[in-house]
Formats: C-alpha cells, sequence, structure tokens
C-alpha cells in the first residue's frame, strides 16, 4: 500500500461469505473450524455494533496490558508453577511484550531480573530453567534476548561467552544438527536458538563456522513438501518451525539453501480469510501466536528472496486484517492477549500477539508503519530474526564485538570442535 494511506477495518457482514464451508460432509476438523469462526463472528458482531459508543473497542488496551506484566514480573500466580523448568522464558515474553508497548521497569526490578538470571546460569555454560537447573538450549536463548534488551553492564556480564561456547560445542551433533541439552532431543528449534545467541552475542567469526558447519544444510533438509519446516527431517510443516528454518538459515546467510518460493507459498496460505489471524498447519485454527511465527517469517522470506537489505516495497500478507483479529478476538479487558476468543490470558500469547502486531505495523516500512484502529495502536519495531528491538540487537553485538579478542582463544575453539566431532 502507499506510504500513509490508512489502513480500514473489513466490512465483517461481507466476511461471513468467507466462512468455512464443509460441503455437508462434517469432520472433527471442521467442527471444530466452524466453532472458532462463530467465537470470532461474535467479536466481529459486537464490534460493528458498539464502535461509535465505545471506541476503545478498536484500540490496544495498552495499560491494562502493561499492568498485567508488571504484576507477572512481580509474582507469578500458581497456574505458573507448571512452568517451573521455563522461567527465564517467562521473563523474556515480560520484557519483550513491555518494550513493545513502551513500558519500562524501574532500574530496581530489571537489576534484580538480571540477578534472578544470573543464577540460572549453569556453571557448564548456557542456561537452565531456573536456578539449580541443566543447561537448555531454549531457556538460554531467553535468558540472552531478555539480557540484551536490558542491556546494562551487569546484564551483559552476566552472559558467560566462553563456557557457553563450551555449552554450544557440547550439544552439537556431527552433521550440524542441535540437541536442545546433553542427551535430548534434536530439532530446529534447538539449531535457531544456537545461532540466534551466537549471532546475538557476536562470537568471533572462526567460532560461528565451526559452531555453524554443515547446521544449514541439516535446517534445509527440515523443509517438507509442502514448503514450510518440520521439527526434523520428514516431519510435518509447522509454522514455529518454519520461523526457526528460515530465520536460522538468514542468519547464516544460507537461506538459498531452502525453496524459498515453496515456503513463501505454504507461508501465505496460512493466513484465514474470515478470522484474519495465521494457523499455524494446514487444516488447523487459528492461533494468535502465529502472528509472530508465521507473520515474521513472511517479510524474512521476503528479504531473502529481493537480495537486497532495502525496505520491502509491498508485504504480502494482509497487515490489516491480522491486526483486525488482535485487536478485537485477543485482547482480554483486564489486560494480557490470548490464543483465540473464550482462551484464558497468557504471558506466551501477550508477547507472541504483540511481536505479530508489530511485524504487521513495520515490516514495509519504519519511517510510515501500518497501524489499523487508533494511532495510539502503534508499537515498537521488533527485529524479525530474535525478536527483541532493533536497538538492542546494535547494542549488544557493538558491546560483545569489543570484548572478542580478550574473551577468546580461536585456536581454542577450534580444537574444542574437532574434539567433539572425533569423539
Amino acid at each position: 500500500m502507499d506510504p500513509g494511506e490508512e489502513l480500514l477495518f473489513r466490512n465483517f457482514q461481507h466476511l461471513k461469505g468467507l466462512k468455512f464451508n464443509d460441503e455437508k460432509v462434517p469432520t472433527t476438523t471442521s467442527r471444530e473450524q466452524q466453532k472458532t469462526e462463530t467465537s470470532v463472528e461474535k467479536c466481529f458482531d459486537r464490534f460493528d455494533e458498539l464502535l461509535f459508543t465505545q471506541p476503545r473497542l478498536s484500540q490496544i488496551h495498552r495499560l491494562e496490558h502493561q499492568y498485567y506484566l508488571d504484576a507477572m514480573l512481580r509474582r507469578l500466580p500458581s497456574n505458573y508453577e507448571c512452568l517451573d523448568s521455563s522461567r527465564p522464558w517467562c521473563v523474556y515474553w515480560i520484557l519483550q511484550a513491555a518494550q513493545l508497548l513502551s513500558f519500562t521497569f524501574d532500574d530496581q526490578t530489571l537489576e534484580n531480573v538480571v540477578q534472578f538470571l544470573s543464577k540460572c546460569r549453569s556453571p557448564t555454560g548456557g542456561f537452565g530453567g531456573g536456578p539449580g537447573q541443566y543447561a537448555h538450549l531454549a531457556p538460554t536463548y531467553a535468558a540472552v534476548n531478555s539480557l540484551c534488551i536490558i542491556g546494562t553492564p551487569e546484564a551483559y556480564r552476566a552472559i558467560d561467552r566462553p563456557t557457553l561456547v563450551q555449552f554450544l560445542f557440547s550439544v552439537r551433533e556431527s552433521d550440524g544438527s542441535y540437541r536442545l541439552h546433553v542427551d535430548g532431543e534434536t530439532d530446529v528449534r534447538g539449531a535457531y536458538c544456537a545461532i540466534s545467541c551466537a549471532k546475538l552475542l557476536n562470537l568471533p567469526e572462526p567460532v560461528i563456522r565451526e559452531l555453524f558447519a554443515g547446521t544449514g544444510d541439516w535446517i534445509a533438509r527440515c523443509q517438507t513438501y509442502e514448503g514450510g519446516f518440520g521439527g526434523a527431517p520428514d516431519l510435518e510443516a509447522h509454522g514455529g518451525y518454519t520461523f526457526c528454518g528460515i530465520a536460522g538459515l538468514a542468519l547464516l546467510n544460507e537461506a538459498d539453501k531452502c525453496d524459498k518460493q515453496a515456503l513463501l507459498q505454504w507461508t501465505l496460505r496460512r493466513q484465514m480469510s474470515y478470522e484474519g489471524g495465521f494457523q499455524g498447519r494446514t487444516n488447523k485454527l487459528v492461533d494468535g501466536c502465529y502472528s509472530f511465527w508465521v507473520g515474521a517469517t513472511i517479510p524474512i522470506t521476503q528479504a531473502t528472496l529481493s537480495g537486497d537489505d532495502k525496505e520491502m516495497e509491498h508485504t504480502l500478507f494482509d497487515v490489516g486484517a491480522l491486526q483486525e483479529y488482535i485487536l478485537i478476538c485477543c485482547q482480554k479487558q483486564n489486560g494480557g492477549l490470548i490464543d483465540k476468543p473464550g482462551k484464558p490470558q497468557d504471558l506466551y500469547h501477550t508477547c507472541y500477539t504483540l511481536s505479530g502486531v508489530s511485524i504487521a505495523q513495520h515490516s514495509e516500512s519504519a519511517s510510515c508503519p501500518q497501524v489499523m484502529g487508533d494511532t495510539i495502536n502503534e508499537l515498537l519495531p521488533t527485529h524479525p530474526l530474535f525478536n527483541i528491538p532493533p536497538k538492542s540487537v546494535a547494542a549488544a553485538r557493538s558491546h560483545f564485538s569489543n570484548a572478542n579478542d580478550t574473551e577468546f582463544d580461536v585456536n581454542d575453539a577450534d580444537l574444542k570442535a574437532e574434539d567433539k566431532q572425533e569423539s
């Protein structure tokens, strides 16, 4: 669309013709789809009826979301006990969502977060899901992202890059794939988390080459006949794994190893015609979190197809429809965002729905964002490859670039890699 052109809400009455048609052959899948569309339809109808008397219906509930995030950072409710091994993730989801909303925590709170994440760091390198837990690539990614969002000298010091490199070598397989932890499962999430941490922390190029020799080829093998990526070779294409696949390849400058046209086509087909949001797999339901996982995959893929760093002239997905779905169907009045109507709010969906809105708003032009509804809805941009603020990416890479000569003996890193491969 042209810069400055206003985004308009769709005519929801006309959209009813786009609802799913089971051709009089109902299945479990079709019934679930129709049930979801009915719940979305109620949200759309309520929006149409009340918009002119309740203008907040077209707004992001910024203050309520901020209160929700602040309360959750200070004390998680008891129903989060099941995420005891994912506590750095909770921190990351809160910090990332808050920065998108232009909300900053006070210095003492952020210092406490740094101290907590430091306790999650394993003596053998990397971060565990909580203090005293084994190192794992997923919470390592979350902790590194969180500390780089905070971006203070204390936060950077909480990341021990030499032992982190040792941990990455310990979970690397000879074919370039990555286990999520020592003796753990191998999937494309592990490869992406390892690549993201290595690139964000600006590890020396010789170390990068050793760590990710063959990784791009392994990731490319995860692409399926549909065009998306599965968790490992020969598994079903999935939106989250697809993001990990193409983002990992893009960070390695090896996107040409996959079929980018097939990837783009598969990804574009994930946007639901009626709901406006994305599904994560073929014949599955809309889900707010794929606003980022799929929404970011599209501009990443478009950028790799264009072959340059220029801003894209046009984003290929309907950025207005996606924002509609989040604004109208995925916000809780008391704060927090959700998967789909009828679901409870949680930190995961709060982070990734807002991240998806940011991608939709800023994917074409940073100077002229495409904002649906009230101008208050504009969010800060997020880096599509790392999903943290672009300024945090630049600051972290600059900070750690200055430490490479003092922290690393490249020959030692090469020897560690060779020893791991031989064993």
